[in-house]
């Protein structure tokens, strides 16, 4: 997927110059659309069989909302994730970031586009045993140019007091908010969670979901978050729902929910 122009994702900055598609979605007048897809695609070739994980998908993000994205397991959540994040590519299909078309990227731009533009939060920490929770999240500093201190990113996500614990040293919710200040010390703009409560038990899910609340609104990062726990969705902006690889429903959150009023 060669591009037949240069495609630049190295800056920080970056303008919207949407398909029209999207343009037509969000209104004219509505936020800046900063990361999107058309017509998304996605099979996987299983022994003799073709598995369809995206079949069509139109999405947009707006700057600085936060989307859940709702589905059981093997909607194809964790697939339009990791495209949009720039993990994987689509069978068919266009991606956009702001005005540059993802879908023409080779592999090193890619990578330039994940190390500047993006936060990655996962249902597991994938956090290094042998480095304390400050040299976890050093590790991602001297990718971009003006990135959050670790110290800073730490603090931002309540674990100010942990900064020399090892991850054996430190709770399933601390290890999980580690890793969500490690992927926020780039001050990426679209910052995509994966399933981060589904290892933890409820009262630890509240409190990284509270942290997740937090850096999309003080940071303004575009957030993302899949999860296939319908009350979750209530402290989103906006709510879509896959099924069998398809956007089955999408609505308008009229008032976004605090994370320590969520049940379940």
């Amino acid at each position: 997927m060669r591009s037949t122009h240069a495609v630049t994702l190295a800056s920080s900055a970056f303008t919207t110059a949407e398909p029209v598609a999207t343009a037509r979605a969000r209104g004219a007048s509505g936020p800046r659309t900063v990361l999107s897809c058309e017509a998304l695609r996605k099979t996987y070739r299983m022994g003799e069989v073709d598995v369809r994980a995206l079949d069509g998908v139109d999405l947009f993000l707006r700057s600085g909302e936060l989307l859940v994205l709702l589905g059981v397991s093997g909607s194809g959540k964790s697939t339009l994730l990791n495209i949009l994040g720039g993990l994987d590519v689509p069978t068919s299909g266009r991606v956009f970031f702001g005005q540059t078309e993802l879908t023409l990227a080779d592999e090193e731009e890619l990578t330039q586009y994940r190390r500047r533009h993006v936060g990655f939060v996962f249902q597991f920490y994938n956090l290094i045993p042998s480095l304390t929770a400050r040299e976890n999240v050093e590790l991602v500093t001297d990718l971009v140019d003006d990135p959050l201190e670790a110290d800073d990113a730490l603090a931002l996500v309540g674990l100010g007091d942990r900064l020399d614990h090892f991850p054996a040293q430190l709770s399933g919710g601390e290890q999980q908010r580690v890793a969500i200040a490690r992927a926020i010390a780039k001050r990426p703009g679209v910052l995509l969670c994966d399933e981060p409560t589904g290892a933890l038990d409820f009262r630890t899910g509240i409190l990284v979901l509270d942290v997740i609340e937090r850096v999309n609104r003080e940071l303004g990062a575009t957030t993302v978050l899949i999860t296939h726990n319908a009350p979750i969705a209530e402290m989103a902006d906006r709510v879509v729902t896959l099924a069998d690889g398809r956007v089955q429903s999408e609505h308008v959150v009229a008032a976004r929910a605090r994370p320590s009023d969520l049940r379940w």
